[in-house]
């Protein structure tokens, strides 16, 4: 189930808060945890041994927290422990198809294909299991000894799938008490439907040239057409997962929590440093805290700084999926920030309209990366990018941009003013509720309309 789906939004949704709502404060709790489960166990229906592996996941963390309580003298084997079953079930879910294919591959000139499905939102809940784990036995928090509290804390619906990432800290407090006002409530609808909207009548439609060019084969592109293909997944990918942290932010702020802010307008960075501080900003958070910094972060002079840049960002890739795009992609990230930040980063931040140029050449460039799996077509995509390499600008229909320019040219202006702070700005300066409401009326209405027609993708990082 997914928030832009009718189900959620006309079903799950109504029914959960009007059940959340109507008990005493004491029991919502119990009511968000039974809500939380169903949640995933109809997203698990076809594959139950997902949803009991998401158990399993919770409980070992829970008891890991508390035997480090009980076991003082026990706590480094209890973390690591923890630490290598994450390490293990993410592991082998994630990569080995992909590692058994390359072996065999190699050995026999034959891949062995297996297929094992990726557990719904497992990349999300591990790190999240494993940021509390490694909390407790640094002192940071004490062990949570409600079971309720904890379940609550790591299967709570909005960030269960695609998170933003959330570290026990941060809602310790509002899972023993919490208020939940009208404003509060009206509030979160409002972000969620403003969520859903660049989700489903922006992501989505613009998304659709990607898919076309992929379905046409990048060697029948023409340049022109490559690089809008690249900028139109570019918008894609952060409306898709900007509409669904936004979605995920206003379902909590309506259950009374403030969960992080995943997003700050990344598109307007001047470098690929200032990008990622931005951009999916509780991962950034994640591996600074629980990676960059143990491994010693900046303190041990350049070379030591830049294998932990190195380390930290070939693990973000890899986190990403298995294949050897993620692998390059996160090199080519580290490269940059490394460059940046023993280069010319003062330069680009000096000269912004420099820092802008240098940015929208690299992030159509980078997404693509992260978007080709298949090495050899990613060759190909790049040869259309920069056809001095390759066979020319044109295609064997020399005007193919201009057919799909006309087709897409309203989404791609429209997507360019949402990726800048004006739109946002303009609504914090409507004071009328009536109106607010009207425009949020509209948008739920467009939302619904697009999604009864079956006009809805999955969210892209459910694939992760």
């Amino acid at each position: 189930m997914v928030f832009s789906s009718l189900p959620f939004l006309y079903c799950f949704m109504p029914l959960f808060f009007l059940g959340y709502y109507a008990v005493p404060a004491r029991m919502r709790n119990g009511i968000l945890l039974l809500g939380s489960l169903c949640f995933y166990a109809v997203g698990t229906w076809k594959t139950p041994g997902h949803f009991f592996l998401f158990l399993l996941s919770m409980s070992v963390d829970y008891f890991v927290g508390r035997g480090m309580e009980h076991f003082p003298q026990k706590k480094k084997a209890l973390l690591w422990s923890g630490i290598l079953f994450h390490v293990f079930c993410l592991g082998f879910f994630k990569y080995v198809s992909f590692v058994v294919g390359e072996l065999s591959a190699f050995f026999t000139g034959h891949g062995l294909s297996l297929h094992i499905l990726l557990p719904i939102g497992i990349s999300f809940y591990t790190f999240q299991g494993l940021s509390y784990v490694i909390d407790v036995y640094r002192g940071t928090v004490a062990p949570e000894k409600n079971p309720v509290h904890f379940f609550v804390y790591l299967s709570m619906f909005p960030q269960l799938i695609a998170g933003p990432i959330v570290t026990y800290p941060e809602v310790r407090q509002e899972l023993s008490r919490r208020t939940i006002t009208k404003s509060d409530i009206s509030r979160g609808l409002g972000v969620f439907i403003f969520g859903m909207g660049l989700k489903v009548l922006l992501a989505n439609p613009i998304g659709k040239l990607w898919g076309d060019v992929t379905a046409i084969g990048f060697e029948s592109i023409s340049t022109p057409l490559a690089w809008m293909a690249a900028v139109a997944f570019s918008l894609q990918l952060f409306f898709d997962f900007y509409g669904y942290s936004l979605m995920a932010i206003g379902l909590g702020q309506m259950l009374g929590f403030r969960l992080p802010t995943n997003f700050d307008f990344p598109y307007l960075a001047r470098s690929m440093t200032e990008f990622w501080r931005r951009w999916h900003i509780t991962l950034g958070n994640w591996f600074r805290e629980y990676v960059y910094v143990p491994l010693g972060g900046n303190r041990n002079g350049r070379s030591a700084t830049i294998r932990n840049l190195l380390i930290v960002w070939l693990l973000t890739g890899i986190w990403h999926g298995a294949g050897y795009n993620f692998l390059l992609w996160g090199f080519v990230l580290f490269l940059l920030i490394a460059l940046e930040k023993y280069g010319y980063g003062q330069l680009l931040h000096r000269r912004p309209v420099l820092g802008h140029l240098y940015m929208a050449l690299l992030i159509p460039l980078t997404w693509a990366i992260f978007a080709i799996d298949d090495m050899g077509q990613l060759g190909v995509f790049f040869s259309r990018l920069f056809p001095f390499f390759g066979q020319g600008p044109w295609s064997s229909f020399r005007y193919d941009y201009l057919k799909y320019w006309h087709l897409y040219a309203p989404f791609f202006l429209v997507g360019f003013l949402f990726i800048t702070r004006l739109p946002y700005c303009l609504l914090q300066r409507i004071h009328s509720k009536a109106a607010l409401w009207l425009i949020r009326l509209a948008i739920l209405a467009s939302c619904t309309y697009f999604m009864y027609r079956g006009l809805n993708d999955p969210f892209l990082y459910f694939r992760f």
